[in-house]
């Protein structure tokens, strides 16, 4: 596979980038990440390789990220329409403002004119909600994005860090109403975070949306170099979005990642990678880096084909414990089918069936 091997955003037309280059390390206004000039030429790099799908937000690095997006593309000539740009909507860039950020017509409205100045274009291939706003009726929010897709603002829409039964019913929705319907979702998912497998992931399949996984190295803990000797030496500009998981499960995670890795002959990073690009629903993954070195090992990824006993080892390994009724539902099968096998799935005689019909009342 490469980047220029192209697949469609759920059940849109919208041709994207297997690997999505994610801009949250665009600018150093957080105290971490990259310059400017190692920006550019991150971007150059996965540019020239035939990416074409970008993400970013109106909040990264206070607005840099998308300034350093918009100021390259111009300089760069490279013809807007070639790239997918995606960014999101939500985070409040004005302290006290309480319209300032949320999903509400008039601060998504605003957020949009912002993001469109700062990226320096006229519209937004992707737009995202970052997180759900419980204080906006889904309503509102929904026909403010058709509205913006109706304007030629923005071509496609998402959600990002949002309950499956709020996503399934903002699709519905937007279904019936006739409004412009989500494209796809965009959610964190690693060999470390697994538990999107209960609710998001089936719905996302359900209802045609394409999955951009965010963090699949966990921001950094799945290339190997945390390890149980330095975990309590670890000082990571991310803080507890990586100390809080240097624990026991995850560096059992990581042993079987470098057994596979040394297997394959690939970075450990690359493995975990193609571990969440090959998942069901899986359409084009984020990747993060802050130098052209990390971008190369991510990249690595795209050439990367995990055996099936690979792949079972490390979902093994990496296990989830399911929300109420996944497990439930192992036992559905024998329960509706009592022995027989439909569409491939075999089943065991329920315990609890009539024996025979005599036993029926």
């Amino acid at each position: 596979m490469a980047l220029d091997h192209y697949v469609t955003l759920g059940d849109s037309g919208l041709r994207v980038s297997p690997f999505c280059l994610g801009a949250m390390t665009f600018g150093e206004d957080w105290g971490w990440g990259s310059d400017v000039a190692t920006s550019e030429a991150i971007l150059s790099a996965y540019i020239e390789r035939g990416g074409n799908f970008i993400d970013t937000a109106n909040a990264y690095t206070k607005g840099h990220s998308e300034t350093i997006i918009g100021d390259y593309l111009r300089a760069a000539s490279l013809g807007r329409d070639r790239l997918v740009i995606a960014t999101k909507f939500f985070a409040n860039l004005y302290p006290g403002d309480p319209n300032g950020g949320g999903a509400s017509r008039k601060s998504l409205t605003a957020a949009c004119e912002e993001s469109l100045r700062r990226l320096r274009t006229d519209y937004i291939d992707l737009y995202w909600m970052h997180l759900w706003d419980r204080f906006t009726p889904i309503e509102e929010t929904m026909r403010a994005l058709d509205d913006l897709v109706r304007a030629g603002k923005v071509r496609y829409i998402g959600f990002s860090d949002t309950p499956a039964w709020k996503t399934a019913q903002a699709q519905m929705l937007a279904r019936f109403k006739g409004w412009t319907p989500l494209a796809a979702l965009q959610i964190e998912y690693s060999l470390i975070e697994r538990t999107v497998e209960g609710e998001l992931m089936p719905m996302a399949r359900e209802l045609g949306l394409g999955v951009a996984p965010w963090s699949p190295l966990r921001a950094g803990v799945l290339t190997g170099k945390y390890t149980r000797e330095n975990a309590g030496d670890a000082n990571p500009g991310r803080g507890r979005r990586v100390t809080d998981y240097l624990h026991e499960r995850t560096f059992d995670i990581i042993d079987e990642l470098i057994r596979v890795a040394d297997v394959v002959a690939a970075p450990p990073a690359a493995v975990a990678l193609a571990w969440v690009q090959a998942r069901p629903g899986v359409t084009s993954t984020i990747i993060g880096a802050r130098t052209l070195e990390q971008l190369e090992q991510n990249l690595a990824g795209l050439d990367v084909r995990l055996t099936p006993e690979q792949v079972e080892a490390l979902d093994r390994v990496s296990e989830p414990q399911l929300g109420f009724p996944a497990g439930f539902l192992h036992a559905a099968s024998t329960i509706m089918h009592a022995g027989a096998t439909v569409n491939g799935e075999p089943s065991t005689v329920w315990p609890m069936a009539p024996a025979s019909a005599g036993e029926r009342y």
